[in-house]
Order: C-alpha cells, then structure tokens, then sequence
C-alpha cells in the first residue's frame, strides 16, 4: 500500500520519531527570535479586530510576524526622530533641565504623547 505525505512532508519538512510518535522538526526562523515591542502588539491587535481579513492572510502566508516587526521599529524611529525635532523646535533642552526640571519633564511628556499620536493614526491604525 502507497503511503500518503502530509501537507508538511510536502513542503519539504521532517519528523522525528520519539517513542510511537512522530513529532516535526520546526526551526525558528532567526528573524523570529527579536519579540515585538509595543507598537507590533496594537497593530495586531487592531489587525484583528478591525481588519480580520487582512490579519489572517499575513498569518497565513507567514508575513504577519514580520508586518508586525516592521511596524514596530518604523515607530519607534519615527516617535524618536519626531521627539528630537520637536524638543530643538520648543526649547526643551538639557539647560532647561538643569534650571527647571518640572518644566522639562512637562515639555517633554507634552512631545513624546503628541509624537506617538501622530504615529499610532500614521502607522498603526491605517
């Protein structure tokens, strides 16, 4: 009798047999290893509940994890990029911390939660 492949045999994958059963061999892509920060984990979730559609087609061509990678880093560049701008636009400097620091920590609070607004509704909720 012709034995059936899986789906998994297939595509090229392996098993290793460990007592009676035959268990995968999955490799961690290196690129899988870096966790998502906090920026991947919104646009996922926003992923799933606004545009289910689009969050299973990643998931399911594989791309999810590296969409929500990538989100993540571009805001984090550009919430620092927009942070350094904004701080030399108002005068929040390092002498202005060494004056007044409650005035410093204020101005920037101020720039760091408009900065990550304007990014979350420019790469986030898109």
């Amino acid at each position: 009798m012709k034995s059936r492949k899986s789906f998994y045999e297939q595509s090229g994958g392996t098993y290793t047999q460990v007592g009676d059963v035959l268990l995968p061999n999955l490799v961690i892509d290196e690129a899988e290893k870096k966790s998502i920060g906090k920026y991947g984990r919104m646009r996922k979730r926003y992923l799933k509940e606004h545009h289910p559609v689009l969050y299973s087609e990643l998931l399911l061509a594989g791309k999810l994890y590296a969409h929500l990678l990538e989100i993540d880093e571009a805001c984090e560049e550009r919430i620092d990029l927009l942070t350094r701008q904004m701080t030399k636009q108002e005068g929040v400097t390092e002498a202005l911390k060494a004056t007044d620091q409650m005035e410093w920590v204020r101005g920037m609070n101020s720039i760091r939660n408009r900065a990550e607004e304007s990014v979350l509704n420019d790469l986030v909720y898109c």
